[in-house]
């Protein structure tokens, strides 16, 4: 009985967490999506466009199971589409070495990769360079500004082999650019996003495209979706 209650009161604390990031799309192929900010159950940040995979959406692992058709795509490795499903944020990075923020800021230096190498035990981890390299990793401190500001999303935490990897919110490329699975948009946007983030408020994204509207209304009917 106790066991159970706590599990209640969890799952509660996630399901009416402080702070959602609403990424939400026309449909699974669409490149583009609205992303809307909430907290305490009302709208936090003006409704802005930003870009997601440039093959649209597959389904991702997330923090809870949305209902997925036969039919629906499965996010798998290098497919070019950003996760759809219900994540938690867990960090912000950039390129500089102070940055005040109220979420765990990590500062890029140029020896940080992510790792998309599926074989690797360090699959999907942000790590220092090791000395014997991963057969397939980014660079996290480019030499672009796409990551001059970014947020960590917790897709896929056990490293399921070609699931996906390496996941975030971050600045786009240039205006309108599709991703290779994240979400991006203008730098000023990020910045307001990362200003806002607060780790005590367990911030979540919930990324879907229209069709899970509905069900989403549902399970979070303290959201003015």
């Amino acid at each position: 009985m106790i066991k159970t209650f706590l599990i209640l009161v969890i799952l509660q604390k996630f399901l009416y967490s402080g702070q959602f990031i609403v990424v939400i799309s026309e449909n699974f192929n669409s490149s583009k999506a609205t992303l809307t900010c909430y907290e305490d159950s009302k709208k936090a940040l003006s409704t802005i466009d930003v870009n997601i995979g440039r093959n649209g959406l597959g389904w991702g692992l997330g923090e809870i199971k949305l209902t997925q058709k036969d039919d629906e795509p499965i996010k798998i490795e290098g497919d070019g589409k950003a996760p759809a499903g219900i994540f938690k944020l867990i960090s912000t990075f950039g390129y500089k070495k102070e940055q005040i923020f109220n979420l765990n800021y990590q500062y890029l230096s140029s020896d940080l990769i992510c790792v998309d190498d599926s074989s690797s035990k360090d699959y999907n981890k942000i790590i220092t360079m090791p000395k014997i390299k991963p057969k397939s990793f980014e660079t996290m401190r480019r030499d672009d500004h796409q990551y001059e500001l970014g947020v960590v999303v917790a897709h896929n935490q056990k490293q399921r082999s070609q699931a996906g990897s390496c996941i975030f919110l971050h600045v786009e490329k240039f205006k309108g650019a599709g991703t290779a699975g994240c979400s991006s948009m203008t730098l000023e946007n990020m910045r307001m996003i990362n200003n806002w983030l607060d780790g005590d408020k367990n911030p979540i994204l919930i990324q879907i495209p229209k069709s899970s509207l509905e069900e989403v209304k549902k399970l979070y009917p303290n959201l003015p979706l």
